[in-house]
């Protein structure tokens, strides 16, 4: 899927940025649509599914997180992008702890967005047919491609599209330090540069959803990067 065939629903309460957003997105050949709150956009899902959510987690009655939440009890796994004007670490894991898959602080550059959407756009595109590919394996580790599902021996684990995609790509680089630039090349299509916090905050939480108290998988690799290399 791409831009000229995707519907993208933009929620947010500021109708300046409602409007610019609206205007930047269908330049790039998106259908769009806007609405001012939480509660018009479960509605406007339920009536008309779109490919892609943009969330501002700041709205009145029903918030973002709020939808977020709805939409993935209901087993509905369109992509999300949270917008924030919080920037601190523990604001952003509230979001992907509400099913995010992607968010973005406030205010932001149109080309990183741009960005995200075509990345979230490509994972949630369906695999070629035919494919028959099994489980993956490090460790106690076990990732189905197929199925996008992540057991830690026994325990299955609920990752987001953003987290699964990630792991996927440790995975299958297992005790290859794959350094920045590369993560997010292949995983957001961009490079947000030696600052940006995203790809941290993401590897934070993959630790703390995998670990739960057991062997550390992901290991850090001072001023390179991160590898998928099991201890012990």
């Amino acid at each position: 899927m791409d831009a000229t065939t995707a519907t993208v629903l933009v929620a947010d309460d500021d109708r300046a940025i409602r409007e610019s957003l609206e205007r930047a997105l269908q330049l790039e050949g998106y259908a769009v649509r806007t609405v001012a709150d939480g509660v018009q956009a479960l509605a406007s899902v339920h009536s008309d599914p779109a490919d892609l959510l943009i969330l501002d987690v700041m709205m009145p009655g029903v918030d973002g997180l709020g939808v977020a939440r709805v939409l993935r009890a209901e087993n509905d796994r369109t992509p999300i992008l949270m917008l924030t004007a919080r920037v601190e670490t523990p604001d952003r894991v509230a979001g992907l702890d509400a099913g995010a898959d992607d968010y973005l602080a406030k205010p932001f550059e149109l080309d990183e967005l741009l960005a995200r959407l075509r990345a979230l756009l490509r994972r949630a595109a369906p695999g070629p047919e035919g494919t028959e590919e099994g489980p993956l394996r490090v460790g106690e580790l076990s990732l189905d491609p197929r199925a996008r599902r992540v057991w830690r021996g026994d325990r299955e684990v609920e990752l987001s599209k953003t987290e699964f995609d990630l792991l996927e790509l440790l995975v299958r680089n297992a005790g290859i330090v794959l350094d920045h630039a590369t993560i997010y090349d292949r995983i957001w299509g961009y490079d947000f540069g030696p600052d940006s916090k995203n790809l941290a905050v993401y590897i934070s939480y993959l630790r703390r959803k995998l670990e739960d108290g057991g062997q550390p998988l992901i290991q850090t690799v001072r001023g390179v990067g991160y590898t998928l290399r099991p201890q012990g």
